[in-house]
């Protein structure tokens, strides 16, 4: 299965582009992952043709079996970065029709991202996506800058664990959705 991991942070130092990357680095014998990122793509403007950057996304989001999104929290919600690059999205190309989603996220604080969970299923309930998302367990850590070590490992081998529970899960999930 050819999964798209899209980190949905800006930021220098993401946790959640680290947790993404766990992710790969672990299940690399299950899944056949390709890394994208919202990182340095142009803000949404209505009325706009969206740019290549954002057609690129497009493409390997509508190219994948399924799309595992990494969302940071800010403000109780995703990423402005993150949200625009779902407006284009939305608005422009509609890869994500029909389309698998599963989530995860980390942050500093001890909820771990869930409101901005939370927040991402109601967008991609949002017309123009039609995306079928993971509503079993979640995945959501907190206390990001202890859970990595300075190789931007997990420190905690229960969290690995319950990482590898989590998507035995969506593979279960997955196969009645593609039945």
């Amino acid at each position: 299965m050819k999964v798209l991991a899209l980190s949905g942070s800006n930021a220098d130092n993401s946790f959640n582009e680290k947790l993404l990357k766990v992710i790969i680095k672990n299940l690399d014998y299950k899944y056949d992952f390709d890394f994208a990122t919202v990182k340095g793509l142009p803000m949404f403007k209505e009325g706009v043709e969206a740019p290549k950057e954002i057609l690129d996304l497009g493409e390997k989001v509508g190219e994948a079996d399924m799309i595992l999104i990494g969302s940071p929290e800010q403000q109780h919600s995703v990423t402005s970065a993150l949200k625009s690059a779902l407006e284009w999205l939305s608005s422009s190309v509609h890869p994500f029709h029909d389309k698998p989603v599963v989530i995860v996220s980390t942050s500093p604080m001890p909820q771990g991202g869930a409101r901005s969970q939370t927040r991402l299923k109601s967008i991609l309930a949002a017309p123009g996506f039609s995306a079928h998302v993971f509503n079993g367990d979640e995945f959501m850590m907190g206390i990001a800058p202890q859970q990595f070590d300075e190789e931007g490992n997990l420190t905690e081998p229960g969290t690995l664990k319950f990482l590898n529970h989590f998507f035995d899960e969506v593979d279960d999930w997955y196969a009645q959705l593609t039945k």
